[in-house]
């Protein structure tokens, strides 16, 4: 019996590689509270504490800076969970009629 002719794919042996995909992070964004002269400095106390889970410390922390420097941040976040606590924050204000700004940035 002749072997004859082999087949290209018959012992051969061959190496898989594998590809690892990196995963990139997402990118952040700072959400961004305005002054403004109407908004009672309580109502952002509140809302920080309600929306962006600030301790009481915290929430009068950043709302005097808030007051002071005129902008102030309350959080960094994906660009979706940003964009939630932003609409949150000013359906929230506009329903008790104040005047609240709240915007995102990225970071």
């Amino acid at each position: 019996m002749s072997d004859g002719p082999r087949r290209k794919d018959q012992g051969e042996t061959g190496v898989i590689v594998k590809q690892e995909t990196k995963t990139k992070k997402p990118s952040m964004y700072k959400v961004l509270m305005l002054n403004d002269d109407y908004t009672p400095m309580e109502f952002v106390v509140h809302v920080l504490e309600r929306f962006f889970n600030k301790t009481r410390a915290e929430a009068t922390r950043i709302m005097l800076h808030v007051h002071q420097r005129g902008v102030g941040v309350c959080g960094v976040y994906t660009y979706e969970v940003a964009e939630t606590k932003v609409n949150q924050t000013m359906e929230f204000a506009r329903r008790h009629q104040h005047p609240l700004q709240c915007t995102l940035e990225k970071e």
